[in-house]
């Protein structure tokens, strides 16, 4: 029985590693950078260009280090919060969210490239398309029955 509590609490450390800095002065700047993360992490998701998910792990390890109520918050957000926990506990994304993430950068990459009347415009936008995926292509993939 205290085996499966003591589990159960370290469990619950990894998930949520909050430890808040000492200094009022630095939980302020952290919280500062955590919300403005949050911001342009909701910019991302209508921008192709801007990324959403770093934004978020951002805010998310600031909020760690500032408020215990904003790192609850967002590790309780439907969307971004298991996606969040899945890289705090494995430092990896789950299958089906990269295939979300491919295809939402080939959409949003696809269309603006399609609306740019410049061939110098369209060739940017490709090139950093190609840089992203890559980048999104080195991050290890966890399946969901796999337990670690």
């Amino acid at each position: 029985m205290q085996q499966r509590l003591n589990e159960e609490i370290q469990q619950e450390q990894r998930a949520s590693p909050v430890r808040l800095h000492d200094s009022r002065l630095v939980r302020v700047l952290y919280l500062t950078v955590g919300c403005a993360a949050v911001i342009l992490g909701i910019i991302g998701i209508v921008l192709p260009v801007l990324p959403t998910t770093p934004f978020l792990l951002l805010a998310a390890a600031c909020f760690a280090r500032s408020s215990q109520h904003f790192h609850d918050k967002l590790l309780a957000n439907r969307v971004a919060g298991p996606i969040i926990r899945e890289w705090i506990e494995h430092r990896s994304i789950r299958r089906p969210v990269k295939r979300w993430v491919y295809l939402l950068l080939a959409l949003s990459f696809g269309s603006s490239i399609l609306l740019m009347p410049s061939v110098w415009h369209q060739a940017m936008l490709g090139a950093l398309g190609l840089v992203l995926s890559v980048f999104i292509w080195r991050i290890p993939v966890r399946d969901a029955d796999v337990q670690a």
